[in-house]
């Protein structure tokens, strides 16, 4: 069975699993994969010794410096511990397989890495880097450092800023899944720490608050945290821990971490005021609390994470089976996917026009409904009047008068009746065109087939237009021939068996007679 250490290392690979698929928490409200792993955040004002804290638990010196806002950029910093005797390094997620083992180095690539983001402005990006630190001085932890929180803008910052801030912090301390490692100067009332007064808001009940006072060594003379450290002045589940981070002039003088946490153990124990609680005190127990804590949560957490794990696995399977499977690389098996893909396409369309699926009744429609609607809206009844027909019959006499029958004037008038045929053959055409286009439309939207494949579904599309274009043209043609060809081939007998569908039908022997 796995033991809790390497489920925490597990959960660190998630982590940055999660970052490399854009999957970073703190700035979604959707419920994500992130949101779900157990984390400790670490909050705190500027200035509070965030940084030093930090700095503190990993025994080492690499985080950047200076006033103002620092940390532009949540940093996520997974800490590995190894066995005695490796050598200690970084490695960040940006530039995997390179491993810095001067920290000074790890310090200027955050400063850089945040400037690539930012650039040389105070702005803020909710992107976070993810540092991992190998060591056999540290324990196995995973801790999220955020901007510190601030009250007003100072040159060079956004008036947004203090807002922008509060609001990336939230987004992280709100979650169930979030320890809060609340950082607090002792040197400051407690009333007004920004750390305690957001951890409050988001924990009413402190049960995933952690309180740190730090710069102990700084308080007045005369004056103590035992109130605060013992739980009186402000009650949390989980008990507060004193830090003692370097001095100012430590830090200049490039006092190593060891002999800082050395000191810092040396002060709880020689303290008058602290001395019952230096075994629970210093950067060295709360790592292992938190560590401790961590584990717990995630024990608890399990279950929960599995299910969301194996759900996601689910949906990502259901949806790449409906995307179809992967495509071949050689040019062979491409054109029989192709080829495979258009007819399924052509069976959808053969569907359309053959039955089984609507479309093929409206082209019959066509013919049924529509060109014998327009055949009667024909103006026959005018073409055929007693005055047209006595006009027509006259001129195609000219000036010999016909002795039997007027054969070149009946000729005339069936072939200009003849000719009213072509407008209603060229408009039932284009219906025609025009549904079968909507066909393919619609063929194309239906092959599941064709879905992954955007680009082919517009080449297909755009072939079918051309085609039908093509086809429309040839069939007008066609039709107009046909009319030609009727008209061409005019018998007294098939004059005497046409029907007219006129308000009157006459037949043509009876307009001879009248003509006469």
């Amino acid at each position: 069975m796995a033991t809790m250490e390497s489920l925490i290392v597990t959960v660190n690979r998630i982590q940055r699993a999660c970052t490399v698929l854009g999957d970073h928490g703190g700035d979604t409200n959707l419920p994500t994969l992130w949101e779900a792993l157990p984390s400790v955040v670490v909050v705190g004002g500027q200035s509070s010794g965030k940084s030093s804290v930090l700095e503190s638990i990993v025994g080492r010196d690499f985080l950047p410096r200076g006033s103002g806002i620092v940390t532009r950029r949540p940093l996520v910093l997974q800490l590995h511990k190894t066995e005695r005797g490796l050598q200690e390094y970084g490695e960040f997620l940006h530039l995997p397989k390179k491993k810095f083992t001067d920290f000074s180095m790890v310090r200027k690539e955050i400063q850089d890495e945040t400037d690539r983001m930012t650039g040389k402005s105070k702005q803020i990006s909710p992107v976070p880097i993810h540092l991992s630190i190998y060591s056999p001085n540290v324990v196995n932890l995973t801790l999220i450092d955020l901007p510190g929180l601030t009250k007003v803008a100072v040159e060079g910052q956004p008036e947004s800023i203090v807002q922008d801030i509060e609001s990336m912090v939230r987004s992280y301390v709100e979650k169930p899944n979030c320890i809060i490692l609340a950082i607090t100067p002792a040197n400051q009332d407690i009333a007004t720490s920004d750390a305690i007064k957001l951890s409050r808001e988001v924990d009413p009940t402190g049960e995933r608050t952690f309180g740190v006072l730090t710069k102990l060594d700084l308080m007045d003379k005369g004056t103590n945290a035992i109130d605060v450290l013992e739980g009186r002045a402000y009650p949390l589940q989980h008990p507060w821990v004193g830090i003692v981070n370097r001095s100012q002039a430590d830090i200049k003088k490039n006092v190593d971490m060891i002999a800082s946490r050395w000191k810092e153990r040396e002060f709880f124990a020689s303290s008058p005021d602290y001395g019952h609680l230096a075994s629970k005190m210093g950067s060295e127990y709360l790592a292992k609390v938190l560590s401790k804590h961590l584990e717990s949560v995630i024990r608890a957490r399990l279950p929960g994470i599995t299910s969301l794990i194996n759900k996601s696995i689910e949906e990502l399977e259901a949806e790449l089976s409906h995307l179809g499977r992967s495509v071949a690389v050689d040019a062979g098996a491409q054109l029989y996917t192709i080829l495979e893909l258009c007819r399924a396409f052509d069976r959808i369309f053969k569907e359309h026009l053959d039955g089984g699926r609507p479309g093929g009744d409206r082209i019959y429609g066509v013919f049924d409904h529509q060109l014998p609607a327009a055949l009667r809206k024909l103006p026959f009844d005018r073409h055929l009047s007693l005055q047209n027909i006595r006009k027509v019959v006259s001129e195609a006499d000219g000036y010999q008068p016909h002795l039997i029958a007027p054969e070149q004037g009946y000729r005339r008038l069936i072939d200009g009746a003849l000719n009213y045929f072509r407008g209603p053959a060229e408009a039932s055409v284009d219906a025609v065109h025009f549904l079968l286009k909507e066909l393919v439309r619609r063929s194309i939207a239906e092959t599941q087939e064709l879905k992954r494949f955007p680009t082919l579904q517009a080449e297909i599309a755009a072939a079918a237009s051309e085609a039908l274009e093509r086809f429309r043209e040839d069939s007008k043609k066609t039709t107009l021939r046909m009319v030609d060809m009727e008209s061409s081939y005019l018998t007294v007998d098939f004059s005497r068996k046409l029907p007219q569908e006129v308000e009157k039908e006459i037949p043509f022997l009876r307009l001879w007679f009248i003509a006469k």
